[in-house]
C-alpha cells in the first residue's frame, strides 16, 4: 500500500491520541486487534476511543483504551452545529495525533476540526486532504477480512500488528448478572444451552427462516436435551415471538430478545455449549468470547466477514450471492437452500455434546 505522508509521527513523542471508532457492532469488534496493536506502538500515550453509544460496549474493560468517548449523533452532536460542537470538546483535550479506523469523510473532517495536527487513515471518501497521513488502497487491501483490514493500516506505517484474534473484556459483575438473568429464567449449571440469533436489523435478506430455526431447536431439544436461547436486539421481537409458535417445545426455547447489552450478552453465550447465527454484530460477540459457532451466510460476502475462532460456516452457493442487499427481491434462495439436517450435523460437529462440560 502506498502512504501519503506529509507529517511524520514519532511514537516516543505522542502523549494523547484519539481513536475514531466505526460504527458497526461486529465491524467494533474485528477492530480490537487494531486497537491492541495501537496500544503496543504507543506504549505510554493517554488513547481515547471516539465511538457512537450503540458500540460503546464493546470496549468496555478493554486495558488497551483509557477513555471511551460518546459520538452522540442523535443528540448534543446532531447535525452540523453539533458537529462543530464535539469538534470544540476534542480540540479541548489537546489531542495530537488522530487514528481514524473509520473510513468516512466526516471522520477526518472532524479531526481537521477539532485541530489535531497529526490524522492518519485510510484515503477514502476523497478524504486525502485533510489527513497529514493517507494509506492508499489497493484491489488486495479491499479484499482482506475486516480484522486483517483494520491491522493492515497499522502495518503500512510500521507499526506494531498483534494477532487478529478479537477480543472483548468481561468483568466479574457481568458474568454474574448473567448467571442471575439465566436462573431467573430457569436455567441451572447443569444445564446445556445453545443459542440463537435469528435477527438481523440489517434486513431480511440475512435471516434464516423462523421455523427452520424452530424445527432446529425442536431437534436438539428431542435429540440433544439442550436449552435454546434466542438472542438479540429489541426490534427483533417479532422474529423470536415466531421461533417459539413454531417450536414444538417452546418452554425449553428462552426468549432473551431486548434483554441483554453488549456485554451482558457476551456473558451469556460465553456460557453456550454453541451458537447459531446468522450473519450479525452478534457473530462476532460470540467468535470474541470463544463460543463455537454455526454461522449462516447468505447475501453477504464470508471472506471478508467470517467469525474468528472455532466455527462451522455454512452457505448455500447461488450465483446472485453476495448481493449484499437488505431485502432479496426474488426467493431468499441463498438461505432457504440451507436445511434444517445441515445446521443440526453442523453444531454437532462443532461440540462434543457426549461431554456435558458446562463452559
Amino acid at each position: 500500500m502506498r502512504v501519503i505522508e506529509r507529517t511524520g509521527v514519532d511514537p516516543a513523542g505522542v502523549r494523547r491520541i484519539l481513536i475514531r471508532g466505526v460504527n458497526w457492532v461486529g465491524d467494533a469488534v474485528m477492530t480490537t486487534p487494531a486497537i491492541a496493536g495501537i496500544r503496543k506502538t504507543f506504549p505510554r500515550a493517554q488513547i481515547s476511543l471516539l465511538v457512537k453509544p450503540w458500540v460503546a460496549g464493546v470496549f468496555a474493560g478493554n486495558p488497551h483504551i483509557d477513555e471511551i468517548l460518546i459520538y452522540d449523533g442523535e443528540g448534543r452532536h446532531r447535525g452540523v452545529t453539533g458537529l462543530l460542537q464535539l469538534a470544540r470538546e476534542l480540540r479541548e483535550s489537546r489531542f495530537e495525533l488522530a487514528i481514524l479506523l473509520q473510513n468516512a469523510f466526516e471522520a477526518a473532517l472532524l479531526a481537521f476540526l477539532a485541530r489535531i495536527p497529526h490524522r492518519i487513515g485510510y484515503n477514502t471518501q476523497g478524504r486525502g486532504l485533510l489527513l497529514t497521513t493517507a494509506v492508499a488502497q489497493d484491489r488486495s487491501t479491499r479484499k482482506l477480512h475486516y480484522a486483517d483490514y483494520y491491522l493492515a493500516l497499522l502495518g503500512a506505517l510500521g507499526w506494531a500488528q498483534e494477532k487478529r484474534e478479537p477480543s472483548l473484556f468481561l468483568s466479574s459483575q457481568t458474568e454474574e448478572r448473567a448467571e442471575a438473568l439465566l436462573a431467573e429464567e430457569g436455567v441451572g449449571p447443569q444445564d446445556t444451552l445453545v443459542a440463537f440469533n435469528p435477527g438481523s436489523i440489517y434486513g431480511s435478506a440475512r435471516r434464516w427462516p423462523e421455523e427452520r430455526f424452530a424445527a432446529l431447536a425442536d431437534r436438539l431439544v428431542e435429540d440433544l436435551g439442550v436449552k435454546v436461547l434466542l438472542t438479540g436486539a429489541k426490534v427483533d421481537g417479532a422474529v423470536a415471538r415466531a421461533v417459539r409458535s413454531y417450536a414444538r417445545y417452546p418452554q425449553h426455547v428462552i426468549d432473551l430478545i431486548g434483554r441483554t447489552d453488549i456485554q451482558l450478552l457476551a456473558a451469556v453465550l460465553r456460557r453456550c455449549a454453541v451458537f447459531v447465527t446468522i450473519d450479525t454484530g452478534s457473530m462476532h460477540i460470540g467468535a470474541a468470547v470463544g463460543v463455537p459457532l454455526v454461522a449462516i451466510f447468505g447475501p453477504t460476502n464470508e471472506k471478508t466477514a467470517f467469525p474468528l475462532g472455532r466455527h462451522v460456516l455454512l452457505r448455500h452457493p447461488v450465483p446472485c450471492s453476495p448481493c449484499l442487499l437488505r431485502e432479496c427481491p426474488i426467493d431468499h434462495r441463498c438461505m432457504t437452500g440451507i436445511s434444517v439436517d445441515q445446521v443440526l450435523s453442523s453444531v454437532i460437529g462443532v461440540y462434543d455434546f457426549n461431554d456435558k462440560v458446562v463452559h
